[in-house]
């Protein structure tokens, strides 16, 4: 698994689940609704976490930098 999101789209990531649980703490969504935005929460944190997102390798996007020294093999 090549890591494939970056330092900003992490911080973006957790920041958005940290809404959705402030959400649903303050009863402010529930139902159905809930249970929906609960799921991407934990879909959110975990590709946060791994710093890998399935979407992205299918699509073949990588929003984290490269670095400008390429390791060489000897």
């Amino acid at each position: 698994m090549k890591k494939n999101i970056g330092a900003v789209d992490q911080m973006i990531r957790v920041g958005i689940a940290i809404i959705i649980a402030t959400l649903y703490l303050t009863d402010y969504i529930t139902g159905v609704l809930a249970l929906i935005l609960l799921l991407v929460l934990g879909v959110l944190i975990a590709t946060s976490l791994f710093s890998f997102c399935p979407l992205y390798f299918l699509f073949k996007i990588s929003t984290k930098k490269k670095s400008k020294y390429r390791k060489r093999a000897y």
